[in-house]
């Protein structure tokens, strides 16, 4: 599991004082950074090869301003071109969030997916959640 602290900031709060919605999804890409560095170390964006195919965030209690959180980050399913990222937003010891989302390893230049390799499929494994 990878675990990102995160500590929301004023602007990321709604009328109502609670973190947008909107956020969440903000957050878990920041979290997921370092599963970009397995297919691109260096984050060189000349040379990105991961796009995403499906996200979903679901809610389950309030986000507040104050308070720690804590973003964890899993692999939950790896295929032959493509993985599914789990991450869970925790507040004050309470999961408060959840999403998947489905990342396909990508070749820009021609347009379509390409098969994940051995060591990456190694990498990812090593993240899946038990």
């Amino acid at each position: 599991m990878l675990t990102m602290p995160v500590t929301a900031r004023f602007s990321e709060t709604d009328a109502l004082g609670h973190i947008n919605n909107t956020v969440v999804p903000v957050w878990f890409e920041a979290a997921r950074e370092p599963i970009f560095k397995i297919f691109n170390p260096e984050l060189n964006l000349a040379e990105w090869n991961l796009i995403i195919a499906k996200i979903e965030v679901n809610y389950l209690a309030q986000i507040h301003y104050q308070g720690d959180i804590e973003i964890h980050t899993y692999i939950s399913k790896i295929g032959t071109a493509s993985f599914n990222v789990l991450q869970e937003v925790h507040q004050a010891g309470e999961k408060v969030a959840f999403g998947e989302c489905v990342m396909v390893k990508f070749d820009y230049q021609h347009s379509k997916s390409m098969p994940l390799d051995e060591n990456e499929k190694k990498q990812l494994s090593s993240l899946i959640k038990s």
